[in-house]
């Protein structure tokens, strides 16, 4: 699914799926913020593939527990969903609950089966570490799922700078990663990294419904990243 660059729209609400065709590849279904999420899932029969995302409240999200990987199990059934996410520090074994990490290889062996790539994601919501520290949690990412997804938070231009750079070195070494830095000072990141690799965007549907900071409206960022794309750069 990700052998190209992706654009995800994000939501809660799968009814909002026929207004994020015109711009969309696919959707990121927030199943820890939607209401009945596998009701939902259930009844959607819209035309764009899913990106199915249970975010943990230790990692940004709002789902509790282990009870979120047996959601994710059965979201994978849907024939529908292409694609599912699960924390990198669920997969190495770095979260303090030993659980989480049988759950996560669980859940990403029953995701191989059913066809479905694994975004094995890592968010920081407080800084940016140095570029090297960025290629590395990019490799490991990579390596444990289809592909890496590094999402930290940019406080100064220079951050932004780091993460394209470790995004380009990643793409070079030969890893499927996805990119960006939440913030002002990074939100550019958000158009600029598929010049450099990353091959997957996310943005609202609804810019009322943000998931994170500094996203850009849907229809905002798909002009950007075709516009740069353009230019023979990225493609």
């Amino acid at each position: 699914m990700f052998d190209e660059f992706v654009l995800t729209a994000s939501t809660a609400d799968l009814s909002e799926e026929p207004a994020a065709r015109e711009h969309a590849d696919a959707v990121e279904y927030r199943m820890d913020l939607a209401s009945d999420p596998l009701g939902q899932l259930e009844a959607y029969d819209g035309e764009l593939p899913l990106l199915v995302t249970n975010r943990a409240s230790w990692e940004g999200g709002e789902a509790e527990g282990l009870g979120r990987y047996d959601a994710l199990s059965t979201a994978i059934g849907h024939e529908a969903v292409a694609a599912v996410d699960v924390e990198l520090a669920a997969l190495r074994g770095t979260h303090p609950d030993p659980a989480e990490e049988s759950h996560a290889e669980a859940l990403r062996e029953a995701a191989r089966e059913a066809g479905a790539s694994v975004v094995a994601s890592v968010h920081d919501f407080e800084s940016t570490p140095e570029p090297a520290a960025l290629v590395d949690l990019l490799a490991d990412a990579a390596s444990e799922g289809d592909v890496g997804k590094l999402a930290t938070t940019a406080t100064a231009p220079a951050d932004a700078l780091a993460m394209l750079r470790a995004t380009h070195e990643a793409t070079a070494a030969g890893h499927r990663v996805a990119t960006m830095c939440m913030g002002d000072p990074g939100r550019h990141t958000r158009a600029v990294a598929p010049v450099y690799g990353s091959k997957i965007g996310y943005a609202p549907v609804d810019p009322a419904n943000a998931t994170a900071p500094g996203q850009y409206p849907l229809a905002t960022l798909r002009a950007l990243v075709d516009g740069l794309r353009e230019d023979g750069t990225g493609k």
